[in-house]
């Protein structure tokens, strides 16, 4: 009743590949963005900017990364952290060596040298699949970290190997409180979300799937494999290497190879998963329900015991959760929560009657 698609017709093409076609999810688009942009800067305050909004809108941000190499192409990679520090290291290093250049341009080109180093390594993993894939992403991890460690070059020459971010300002505006990162970081986000959406819907979106689901019949059919994965590595790569370039300078405001390590692949995997696997808005539930879940964890705790939970005892507890959620979905529900919602809305479509 709520959902239904009944007297929405398509009349050219146009109006058929729409990104949202059915009006409803025009309307609630338009209404997440109205929230998102008018009511929550309003209402906000600098502990959600600063603590959830941003770091959320981040994570989803490396997470729809690794779903368009993941969930749509099939690739399995663990180096997602790596490519965020090649990112945020490198947008730090064009911001600091090249006089007058944007911040967004250094964004930019940070990006493109993370799917540079994307599409060599995606260069070694192209004959290999499944477990050694996995292997061979762990090992561009871990050789990441290690060159952003030892090259004093990336770093500026600094003892500690953590170094401050440059400011934001575009335009004049410099970006230093907490509401106007939100909206930079708010803005960036939605515009690759929606690129994202309209790049899976297209011949490359349609390659990736069909080499996902059988590599060898989609060679058959003319399908160009290695060129599909290596596409899959190089966009990728560029969506990691944005999520660190922001995570650096919109957040954490230090460029700190830490920040970037395998548990931080881990995360954004686990992200993946509980989202969705091959689903934009798959990314967005995971990192909603990855950085709620301690807040939540933490609010029953102090309910029941009357007292602040130890952030120790809350972080174990967290891994147990991930662990059992991650077997509970693989085994119950392999798409994830973005697959719930699918069923609710095919739900809302017949409601009131049976089904």
């Amino acid at each position: 009743m709520f959902y239904r698609e009944a007297s929405q017709y398509k009349t050219s093409y146009g109006t058929d590949q729409q990104v949202f076609p059915i009006l409803q999810d025009r309307v609630g688009f338009l209404g997440l963005m109205a929230i998102a942009f008018v009511v929550i800067p309003v209402v906000g305050n600098d502990y959600w900017f600063n603590g959830l909004l941003i770091p959320f809108l981040i994570l989803a941000l490396a997470t729809l990364g690794l779903n368009i190499l993941t969930g749509f192409a099939g690739q399995i990679s663990l180096g997602s952290a790596g490519f965020m520090g090649v990112g945020a290291f490198a947008a730090y290093n064009f911001a600091l060596r090249i006089d007058g250049l944007p911040i967004l341009a250094s964004f930019v080109l940070g990006s493109m040298c993370a799917a540079v180093i994307g599409a060599l390594f995606g260069l070694a993993c192209l004959r290999i699949k499944d477990f050694y894939l996995i292997v061979a992403t762990l090992g561009s991890q871990f050789f990441i970290e290690w060159a952003l460690t030892k090259f004093g070059w990336l770093t500026n020459y600094s003892s500690s190997g953590v170094i401050s971010a440059q400011k934001i300002v575009i335009l004049g505006v410099t970006f230093d409180s907490p509401l106007r990162r939100y909206l930079l970081v708010l803005a960036i986000v939605t515009v690759m979300a929606l690129a994202a959406k309209n790049m899976m819907r297209g011949a490359f979106g349609r390659s990736c799937m069909a080499v996902r689901d059988m590599d060898v019949a989609a060679a058959v059919i003319g399908i160009r494999i290695f060129r599909v994965k290596l596409a899959a590595f190089v966009v990728s790569s560029f969506y990691c290497g944005m999520a660190g370039a922001l995570w650096a300078f919109a957040y954490v405001g230090t460029v700190d190879p830490e920040a970037f390590g395998l548990e931080r692949s881990l995360q954004i995997l686990f992200m993946a998963i509980i989202g969705g696997l091959g689903s934009i808005m798959g990314s967005f539930l995971g990192a909603a329900f990855i950085m709620l879940l301690p807040i939540f964890m933490n609010l029953v705790g102090s309910t029941v015991s009357g007292k602040a939970i130890d952030t120790s005892v809350v972080a174990n507890v967290e891994q147990v959760v991930y662990g059992v959620l991650i077997i509970w979905l693989l085994v119950v529900e392999p798409g994830g929560l973005v697959r719930l919602w699918q069923i609710g809305k095919e739900k809302l479509r017949l409601w009131p009657f049976p089904r």
